[in-house]
C-alpha cells in the first residue's frame, strides 16, 4: 500500500494537541469559516457528492441522511453525535476526543450549520471521564473565543453544544435509543418509521452523526470532495446500488496482537496487513484462529480470509455483518472458540434493553446453552440449537426493533459455521473451561 498520510490523526502527538490555541495554530475553524460563507444545502451537498459514510457501524452516506430532514421546516432541528463507543473492542472515537477535540467541535458546527441546527447535543459514554474532561473545557474555550454561542465568525450564525454523560449501556449506540436517553427515558429504541430526520429529539428533526463521521466533515469542507473520494475503494461500476467505501477510517487492532493500537489508512486494508504491519503480528509466536472485523457484533473471520479487505462490502462477503466500527480484535489458535463465543453471548444478554422478547429471550438462552457446553454437559444438538435461536431474532428476520440482536446473533451463526469443528471437539471432551472471563471480556 503506498505511503499514506494521517489526517484525522494528523495532531494527536503535538503538545497541547487538545488546546484551543494550538489548534488554530495549525489552520483549526478555517474550514468553518468556510462553510459559513457557503449556504446550507451547497454544504450538504459537498458532503453528499464526497461519498462519506457513517463510521459508527452502519455505513449510510452522511449528506444522503442529512437531505431526509423536511424542507423548510421551521425549526427547531437538533443535532446528536453518538460518542457513546460501547462496540468492544473500540476506542477510535475516544483518541479523537482526547487528543484533538476541536476536530470535532469543527465538523459539528459545519454540520448544523448544514442542516440548519442551532442547538447540538454530544452524548458521550459516562466511562469516559477524561474524554468528558476534555471536551467540556474545548466546548468552554470556543464560547470564550466566539466560536459557539451567537452570530460566530459575523456571520449570524448560532450555535450551543451541550454534553451530555450517559448511562454508559450499549443500546444507546441505537439512534432512537441514544435520543430517548436524552430526554431522560429508559434507553428503549423506537419503532420506526417516524425516523429521527422527521421526528427525532424532543420530537423534532434530528440528524444522529458518529464522532470520526463529523471529524471527516471537517476536513471534506477544507481540503475538498475531489481529496476525499481519491482515497479508499472506488464505486463498483457494474454496481450502481455500490457508493463506495471512500475516504481514510480509523482500525483500532486489540486481543492477541503484541501491539494493540488505533491507525488511520485508507478505507480497503486488509486484516493480515492492520495485523503485521501495524500491531505487531500475533503474540508469542503464535498464529491466528478468528478476526473480529469491526466489533464483535459483526461476527469473525477464519484464519484463510484474513486477506479480506476491510472496506464496507468486505466483510460481508466473507460471512460476516459489515464492517461495523472497524474494531479489529485477534483470537490466537490456542485460544477456545467456545470460551469466546460464551463472552460474547454473555455481553450481550448483558446489554439487551429487554424491550423485545426475541432478544431478551434470545440473548439469554443463547448463553446459558453455552454455559451448559463450557461445563462439560454439552450436546452435539445444541449446537444446533444455537443456530435456530441466533436466526430467529433481530431485524433481518423481522422480529425486533433494532439491530442489538442482529448483532449478538451474528457471531453465534458465524462461529459455529466456520468453526464447528472446535465446538464438537470441545463437547465430545465433555470439557470444562477453566476461563471464566475470557480475552476481551468487557
Amino acid at each position: 500500500m503506498p505511503t499514506f498520510e494521517p489526517v484525522l490523526l494528523a495532531r494527536i502527538n503535538k503538545p497541547d494537541s487538545h488546546k484551543l490555541e494550538t489548534y488554530q495554530r495549525d489552520g483549526g475553524y478555517e474550514a468553518l469559516k468556510k462553510a459559513l460563507d457557503m449556504s446550507p444545502a451547497d454544504v450538504t451537498n459537498l458532503v453528499k457528492d464526497s461519498g462519506l459514510r457513517g463510521r459508527g457501524g452502519a455505513g449510510f452516506p452522511t449528506g444522503l441522511k442529512w437531505t431526509f430532514l423536511p424542507k423548510d421546516h421551521p425549526g427547531p432541528i437538533y443535532l446528536c453525535i453518538n460518542a457513546d463507543e460501547s462496540e468492544p473492542g473500540t476506542f477510535n472515537n475516544r483518541i479523537l476526543m482526547e487528543q484533538d477535540p476541536h476536530q470535532l467541535i469543527e465538523g459539528i458546527a459545519i454540520a448544523c450549520h448544514a442542516i440548519r441546527s442551532k442547538s447540538a447535543y454530544l452524548y458521550l459514554r459516562y466511562e469516559y471521564g477524561r474524554s468528558y474532561r476534555v471536551l467540556d473545557a474545548a466546548i468552554k474555550e470556543c464560547y470564550a473565543a466566539g466560536i459557539l454561542g451567537k452570530n460566530i465568525f459575523g456571520k449570524g450564525f448560532d450555535l450551543d453544544i451541550v454534553l451530555h454523560r450517559g448511562a454508559a449501556a450499549y443500546i444507546c449506540g441505537e439512534e432512537t435509543g441514544l435520543i430517548e436517553s436524552l430526554e431522560g427515558k429508559r434507553a428503549w429504541p423506537r419503532i420506526k418509521p417516524p425516523f429521527p430526520a422527521i421526528e427525532g429529539l424532543f420530537r423534532k428533526p434530528t440528524i444522529v452523526n458518529n464522532v470520526e463521521t463529523l471529524c471527516c466533515v471537517t476536513h471534506i469542507v477544507s481540503r475538498g470532495k475531489e481529496w476525499f473520494r481519491s482515497i479508499g475503494v472506488q464505486p463498483d461500476p457494474n454496481n450502481p446500488r455500490d457508493p463506495g467505501s471512500l475516504g481514510p477510517k480509523l482500525y483500532t487492532v486489540a486481543g492477541h496482537v503484541n501491539n494493540p493500537c488505533c491507525v488511520e489508512v485508507p478505507l480497503g486494508i486488509t486484516a493480515r496487513e492492520l495485523i503485521d504491519n501495524h500491531a505487531g503480528g500475533v503474540w508469542k509466536g503464535r498464529k491466528a484462529k478468528a478476526v473480529v472485523p469491526g466489533g464483535i457484533s459483526m461476527g469473525f473471520l477464519s484464519a484463510s480470509e484474513l486477506d479480506t479487505p476491510l472496506d464496507f462490502n468486505g466483510p460481508g462477503k466473507a460471512g460476516c455483518l459489515g464492517l461495523g466500527t472497524a474494531a479489529v480484535v485477534v483470537v490466537d489458535d490456542q485460544t477456545s472458540m467456545v470460551d469466546v463465543l460464551y463472552n460474547c453471548c454473555r455481553f450481550f444478554a448483558h446489554e439487551s434493553c429487554g424491550q423485545c422478547t426475541p432478544c431478551r429471550e434470545g440473548t439469554n438462552w443463547m448463553t446459558r446453552i453455552l454455559e451448559r457446553i463450557r461445563s462439560g454437559q454439552g450436546e452435539m444438538r445444541d449446537l444446533d440449537l444455537l443456530t435456530e435461536v441466533a436466526g430467529s431474532m433481530g431485524i433481518i428476520p423481522g422480529t425486533t426493533i433494532c439491530g442489538l440482536s442482529d448483532g449478538a446473533a451474528w457471531p453465534v451463526k458465524n462461529a459455529i459455521q466456520k468453526f464447528r469443528g472446535d465446538f464438537e471437539e470441545y463437547i465430545r471432551n465433555g470439557k470444562k473451561s477453566v476461563t471464566p472471563y475470557p480475552v476481551g471480556a468487557h
